[in-house]
């Protein structure tokens, strides 16, 4: 299958992604992700559903001491993320995988990561309707491997006091919240994501870590837009300069 493609910046210009015109498409979400995730020099991080690299490929721009390992089950994405580590200076720490999360390849096989990041697919199957471009229906619909299962599996690759986050729109909160402490898992920590400063939030930051019995917390939260309708200055700091989540 054709995917014809397009060339995209971000972080200001400093990062080049290739992604489908149609289809899955990386926007401002995987940046966020990456935001969240304080990995230290030589930490390992896991990005589950990796799409294109996106998120893989702005972690190590703010960090490029870190490894990477992003996981995706579609070739097409895949290759794509193969050619944008190239185009971002060959990043030597990022390595992608083919294949699912419930059913990981060889080469994934007993390993455990400082860090899992995921940004699943949003919609629970049977409900919605699935976009008409393939790439973007297995982005964004749930499949065999529903939001439990994908919880799982981002649990079972981090290791003894690891840390998962994940992106996910606010109303799967409590989804995702019963899902964590179904696995024990502890420090779990909130952060919404405002579109404004008097609407509620339609996405979350969530992070959790493995083996440890740290209270949950909500954060204030970011809020993305003005009054005026651009990215406030702690949006932009995230967005066009690469800045952590603080």
């Amino acid at each position: 299958m054709t995917i014809y493609t397009s060339t995209d910046r971000f972080y200001g210009g400093r990062l080049i992604l290739r992604q489908p015109k149609l289809g899955y498409r990386a926007g401002i979400d995987p940046i966020f992700l990456a935001a969240a995730v304080t990995a230290k020099p030589g930490d390992s991080v896991l990005d589950l559903g990796a799409g294109v690299g996106s998120a893989g490929l702005c972690l190590l721009s703010r960090c490029p001491a870190v490894k990477v390992d992003a996981l995706e089950i579609q070739s097409e994405l895949v290759a794509l993320a193969l050619d944008n580590a190239q185009a971002n200076h060959g990043f030597d720490h990022f390595v992608v995988h083919q294949g699912d999360v419930t059913l990981p390849p060889d080469s994934l096989a007993g390993r455990c990561f400082d860090w899992v990041m995921t940004n699943p697919p949003w919609t629970e199957a049977g409900t919605g309707t699935a976009p008409p471009a393939p790439t973007k229906a297995v982005g964004h619909m749930e499949a065999e491997a529903d939001l439990a299962l994908w919880l799982k599996a981002a649990v079972g690759f981090l290791r003894h006091k690891g840390t998962l986050v994940m992106i996910h729109r606010a109303d799967r909160l409590d989804d995702i919240v019963a899902g964590l402490v179904r696995l024990k898992m502890g420090a779990i920590t909130v952060c919404p994501l405002y579109p404004s400063a008097d609407k509620a939030a339609i996405r979350v930051l969530v992070s959790a870590r493995k083996g440890v019995k740290s209270p949950s917390a909500i954060l204030p939260g970011l809020v993305l837009h003005g009054a005026d309708g651009l990215y406030t200055d702690a949006a932009t700091a995230i967005l066009d300069h690469g800045r952590a989540l603080v």
